[in-house]
């Protein structure tokens, strides 16, 4: 499966713990970031999103594997899929590579809520479309 989107992140001195291995909730974080940014290169801003048309994105679960440490000053390439685009919801597999070697993996959904009730709501049209294109 090829990815959808590629971002680029350098491991800092903040993300790693006492032995200089990126922590493993980091990559949490690192996942995140990656689909913040392809959600803004697909022309979708978050506060956009919840000024707009009153709903944001929140994270319903995850599922992650580590497979090999991330260290100190390491630029990590954090790849984003979108396995499944529901009513309401994104699944995502996510993985985060130092250069060929994959070192996280990551099955991510997130769901569409209204900003204030916090209750699922229907992706608005607009989102969807650029998202699947």
């Amino acid at each position: 499966m090829s990815p959808d989107f590629t971002w680029n992140i350098r491991v800092y001195y903040e993300d790693t713990d006492t032995g200089g291995v990126v922590f493993y909730a980091n990559y949490l974080k690192f996942f995140e970031r990656a689909r913040t940014e392809w959600l803004r290169a697909a022309g979708v801003g978050q506060q956009a999103l919840s000024e707009t048309h009153g709903v944001m994105f929140i994270v319903k679960s995850t599922a992650v594997d580590y497979h090999a440490p991330a260290r100190l000053d390491d630029l990590l390439t954090v790849t984003v899929v979108v396995e499944k685009l529901g009513r309401a919801s994104v699944q995502f597999m996510q993985q985060a590579w130092r250069g060929e070697q994959l070192l996280s993996s990551g099955r991510i959904k997130v769901g569409c809520v209204d900003v204030n009730s916090f209750r699922p709501s229907p992706i608005p049209a607009e989102v969807v479309t650029k998202i699947e294109n």
